[in-house]
């Protein structure tokens, strides 16, 4: 149980909101843990994870999708290619996944975004109705900072308000959007009842747990 940030549950009533939000699909890492190969690239259930989580973000009440690439772009790209998302390339993947945050946020921003929301390739089981309960319960005033939570325990996806943005633009390293995350009093976690949120891909061996 994640203890330090408050837990907000559906139904969420929107009311007149209607917040412009730009999902970003952070694709760039090398995925070194999990060896030689692309583990975004990896087949499971006849798609590439990152396919997978693609579709969901195109299924789902954003209005946008981006996709930021790095490691082995071209192949990244093209396993994405059948949805309807722009492809942001980030040649500084290496310094870390801040760096593709940041490519993130310029990308909203250009699109006019009241909140962005970070998925992450690795995460293929999260479902589109997960995405739309962020959404949902950004446009409805449950904060500005959410994260995706199920029973209670943080996950991703992560949703900021445009009030974060230029925070985000500074972040470092590989923490990503965390730390202003847990420092915000305007921050809670959105149960969604969808293990998905806490299952991520690190090594080939946890391809038999989807």
């Amino acid at each position: 149980m994640t203890a330090d940030l408050p837990v907000v549950e559906p139904p969420f009533d929107e009311g007149d909101g209607d917040g412009t939000v730009v999902g970003v699909l952070l694709a760039a890492g090398e995925s070194t843990r999990f060896g030689e190969a692309n583990k975004l690239l990896a087949e499971w259930d006849g798609a590439p994870l990152v396919a997978h989580t693609a579709r969901t973000l195109c299924r789902s009440t954003v209005d946008a999708v981006v996709v930021v690439v790095g490691h082995e772009a071209d192949r990244v790209r093209a396993a994405v290619a059948d949805h309807d998302v722009t492809v942001v390339d980030n040649p500084d993947y290496e310094a870390g996944q801040a760096t593709s945050v940041r490519r993130g946020v310029t990308a909203a921003r250009d699109r006019g975004a009241d909140a962005v929301l970070f998925a992450l390739g690795d995460m293929p089981t999260v479902r589109a109705a997960t995405v739309d309960r962020l959404v949902a319960a950004f446009r409805a005033g449950a904060g500005s900072a959410l994260a995706a939570a199920y029973e209670g325990t943080r996950g991703n996806p992560v949703l900021f308000g445009a009030r974060h943005f230029d925070a985000l633009a500074d972040v470092t390293g590989d923490v990503g959007g965390r730390d202003i995350l847990l420092g915000d009093g305007d921050a809670a976690l959105v149960e969604t009842g969808d293990p998905g949120v806490l299952l991520d891909i690190d090594r080939p061996a946890d391809l038999d747990d989807l």
